[in-house]
């Protein structure tokens, strides 16, 4: 059985049981959504079917006659629902209800990182965090980031005791601190963790509910992090700005 989906005038699917709960478990379909099969004879919200429909069981495939889709996720045209690799912003996406990734120019954020010493650089990683966790609810990197910043700030409350009896006290020489050293290791592996979880969220929003084919570099990732994905979000929402004038461009 496959259902149709509504939202603000948009017809989306077909979906089967199991897809409207996949998509309502990760965000990308709403209890508010409204849907409707053949045998239904009014269209009602996703919470009401699911609550009163079957157990999950295998999910149904498709008939090979079923056609295009008009969408595969909200906010996704028929241009996208397959592959899941798009070549472009479509007009549904650049009207999506999804707020736009902050914007600030890549250079901007690498400039402040340098005059701050990369403390904008932390702060930025977690406003991106944030505008992540608002488009795709099961991102995790924002709680990776405040681990991260957490430890640091511990680990900066051990080391900072000793460095200054170093500095006053000439001829002492600044103690080693092997719980500094290691707070500071599981501070880096946080800050990674953060880095790779942060590209899988991006990677999963911007190829389903806003598809543009969006590919990170691990290495890129490994080594710089929130300033990469600052350079692709930059160009995201010029793609997005471009298709609400009327001029869409391919990534």
């Amino acid at each position: 059985m496959h259902y149709q989906l509504t939202r603000n005038g948009q017809s989306y699917g077909p979906y089967t049981l199991d897809d409207l709960r996949r998509y309502l478990a990760s965000g990308n379909v709403l209890p508010t959504d409204l849907v409707k099969n053949d045998d239904m004879p009014e269209w009602l919200p996703v919470s009401q079917v699911l609550a009163g429909s079957a157990s999950p069981g295998p999910e149904t495939a498709l008939p090979a006659d079923a056609g295009v889709p008009s969408s595969t996720y909200p906010g996704a045209d028929a241009n996208y629902a397959q592959p899941a690799y798009a070549p472009a912003v479509s007009p549904a996406m650049a009207a999506s209800a999804y707020p736009d990734a902050p914007n600030l120019h890549w250079g901007l954020v690498l400039l402040f990182g340098l005059l701050t010493g990369t403390l904008f650089m932390f702060i930025w990683n977690l406003v991106i965090a944030a505008w992540l966790k608002r488009v795709q609810p099961n991102a995790s990197s924002l709680f990776y980031y405040l681990g991260y910043g957490v430890l640091t700030l511990i680990q900066l409350g051990v080391a900072i005791p000793s460095t200054l009896h170093a500095v006053m006290s000439p001829g002492v020489h600044m103690a080693y601190s092997p719980v500094g050293s290691i707070l500071g290791l599981i501070a880096w592996i946080l800050k990674l963790v953060a880095r790779f979880s942060q590209r899988a969220s991006l990677e999963e929003h911007f190829n389903t509910v806003e598809p543009v084919g969006l590919r990170l570099s691990a290495a890129m990732t490994f080594f710089f992090g929130g300033l990469y994905f600052q350079y692709h979000l930059n160009h995201i929402n010029a793609m997005k700005q471009a298709a609400r004038y009327g001029a869409p461009r391919a990534y």
